[in-house]
């Protein structure tokens, strides 16, 4: 296993915008990485801008969702089967990262010799242009913390194949199962480690699933009843998710 950065990106629909944000990973200032793009079984020309791109560029690999499979978790999780980097990148087809995205997030995980680090962003609008509103980071993030604040988006992360399993960072099949993938790693002991720095571009449709605050309140709560949190307790961090949900948004 050498340097290299697997960066797996799940595509549903996403004809619109996977070019540009295929060009923000060929654009990365760091350049040791492979591409695996995932078709979870689009509907649009997904899978022929695919195969478009992967023609163009040998480090990009197509996947396909396997018959029965289907949803972000299970094309994340397809994609870090097939990872053969030592470092591994999780990235929305529709978010942009920032050029020194993967070369400034990879030297902090390693001058801090972390496991699993994460990064500030930007909320973007349609066009995936900046909006000015920056969501910042704490340094470091505990189970128990993490609890409260979903503050660890997922086009940010970045891990240590090394030293955490695979089998570790798969994704269940639920609702926002990437926060309870984060939850699952920070509950065996491991630590995220917060790099302050705006390096991702957080796309928002108008009609995106987070924009749906009502739906957005029901995940977060199941996931606290799926951890095994009482109601007193999922309640306590269910006001503290609420207040700080609402200041990124504000």
């Amino acid at each position: 296993m050498g340097e290299k950065i697997s960066i797996v990106v799940p595509v549903y629909n996403a004809a619109a915008y996977l070019e540009e944000t295929v060009a923000a990973v060929r654009g990365q200032t760091y350049q040791d990485w492979e591409l695996l793009l995932v078709d979870d079984h689009s509907t649009d020309d997904s899978t022929a801008v695919i195969g478009r791109l992967a023609a163009q560029d040998g480090r990009i690999v197509s996947l396909n969702q396997k018959e029965g499979e289907k949803g972000a978790a299970a094309a994340r999780n397809l994609g870090t089967f097939h990872a053969t980097g030592r470092y591994l990148a999780f990235l929305d087809a529709d978010d942009i990262w920032r050029a020194d995205k993967l070369w400034r997030e990879l030297a902090f995980l390693r001058e801090k010799e972390a496991a699993f680090v994460f990064t500030s962003y930007e909320f973007g609008d349609e066009n995936a242009t900046g909006t000015g509103k920056v969501v910042h980071v704490p340094p470091r993030l505990t189970y128990h913390k993490a609890l409260s604040r979903t503050v660890i988006f997922t086009s940010t992360v970045l891990f240590d194949l090394g030293k955490l399993p695979k089998e570790l960072l798969y994704m269940p099949a639920v609702k926002s199962e990437d926060t309870a993938a984060w939850w699952r790693i920070l509950r065996a002991g491991h630590v995220a480690l917060g790099l302050d720095e705006n390096l991702v571009i957080y796309r928002r449709p108008k009609k995106s699933l987070s924009s749906n605050k009502i739906e957005a309140v029901e995940r977060i709560w199941n996931l606290y009843r799926r951890e095994g949190l009482s109601v007193p307790k999922s309640v306590w961090h269910l006001c503290f998710w609420a207040v700080r949900a609402t200041l990124r948004r504000l």
